[in-house]
């Protein structure tokens, strides 16, 4: 698609293709410049945390990096994100790869594709991936019937939360990947 693509080698580099122990990566998206701290509970010690886009502010980056403590943050740039990533301390990427055990994570925003982006034309983007994660829509979906499996974990904020902030925590180990949805009643607060 001639999107920016950036591969994470620090944690790729960390992780073996057959892992040790389990690996836990923290997905959210939309936070729109505040992360619920339900949301904040959830990723505290993931092994690495993906944000889908529509960040819109370095603090919200300054936060998932201290969630992560030494560990990866991968961060895409949204929509909302273009013309102010100046202002989120990043020139963020449009697309991120993560190299896990057993195969590759995409990421992107989702909103190259319109309004709405089909599942079959995230698979054709990146047929060779084991997960495409999108954001965009602010709605939760997993979609886990064929592979890559395409992930969005909903708005981890408080902006179109629908049913309340969202995020997903995939685990890889031994037994396989699986992925676990974590919504929360909508706080309010800010």
């Amino acid at each position: 698609m001639g999107n920016k693509s950036q591969v994470e080698p620090r944690f790729e580099e960390a992780m073996s293709e057959a892992p040790r122990h389990k690996v836990r990566v923290g997905v959210l998206s939309d936070t729109h410049g505040w992360i619920d701290p339900n949301i904040q509970e959830i990723l505290t010690g993931a092994d690495c945390i993906v944000h889908a886009g529509d960040v819109m502010g370095a603090s919200v980056l300054q936060t998932l990096e201290g969630l992560a403590g030494q560990k990866q943050v991968v961060a895409v740039a949204g929509n909302n994100d273009i013309g102010g990533r100046a202002s989120n301390g990043d020139d963020l990427p449009t697309v991120a790869e993560v190299r896990l055990p057993g195969g590759t994570l995409v990421v992107t925003h989702g909103d190259q594709f319109g309004a709405a982006p089909t599942h079959e034309r995230l698979r054709e983007a990146w047929p060779e991936a084991r997960v495409i994660v999108y954001g965009h829509t602010h709605r939760l979906v997993c979609d886990q019937e064929t592979l890559p499996w395409v992930l969005n974990p909903g708005a981890a904020g408080r902006t179109r939360v629908h049913d309340g902030p969202s995020c997903l925590m995939l685990t890889i180990d031994e037994e396989g990947w699986t992925v676990e949805v974590h919504q929360f009643k909508p706080s309010g607060g800010g």
